[in-house]
């Protein structure tokens, strides 16, 4: 058995899978877990743009369906990309759950005097939450995410042609509401 703690396992993603599922190793689980969380949990939060509560609730729910579903991983993908594929599917299962009813609940952290750049970023990141769902989605999974709108078109089951449309109504619409133009 292992003496190195989860968060300094160097394992690769496949051999942590393989010991999860193999010996229902936790501190390979756990290891997964704290490498791959922080990035879905931004991912998850900005795609949601309702508050950390519930991002955390569905990463919650991620996780729990990642397990479930470990043993049909095939690799046809990295371990990341599979992850990214079941948060959006969570995410858009949210989305269709709650409609338009729950608003945006993105809040600026209190910054006393924050730099310009910070509050820039607190602005954009307002702009973003507010964008409509399928906007902000695209947005996120090509600016943020760095996808393809190939891979984008796949993972929301839309057109090649509509990400790219609902990228360039996201980036005026953010323009516009960074700029005061839009409210």
């Amino acid at each position: 058995m292992r003496e190195m703690s989860a968060s300094r396992d160097s394992r690769t993603d496949r051999e942590l899978v393989d010991a999860v599922l193999r010996h229902q190793d936790e501190l390979a689980f756990r290891a997964l877990y704290r490498l791959h969380t922080p990035r879905v949990f931004a991912l998850v939060a900005r795609l949601l743009a309702r508050g950390d509560d519930e991002a955390e609730e569905v990463v919650q729910e991620i996780w729990i369906h990642a397990f479930e579903s470990l043993g049909r991983f095939h690799w046809n993908s990295s371990f990341a990309t599979w992850l990214t594929g079941i948060a959006l599917n969570r995410v858009r299962d949210r989305i269709r759950k709650y409609g338009r009813s729950r608003e945006s609940t993105v809040e600026a952290p209190e910054t006393a005097g924050a730099p310009a750049i910070h509050e820039a970023r607190i602005d954009l990141e307002r702009a973003i939450a507010r964008l409509g769902d399928s906007e902000r989605m695209v947005l996120v999974l090509h600016d943020v995410e760095g996808m393809k709108h190939r891979e984008i078109a796949e993972h929301l089951d839309i057109p090649e042609g509509t990400s790219k449309t609902h990228l360039f109504n996201a980036r005026k619409r953010v323009r516009a509401m960074m700029s005061g133009g839009e409210s």
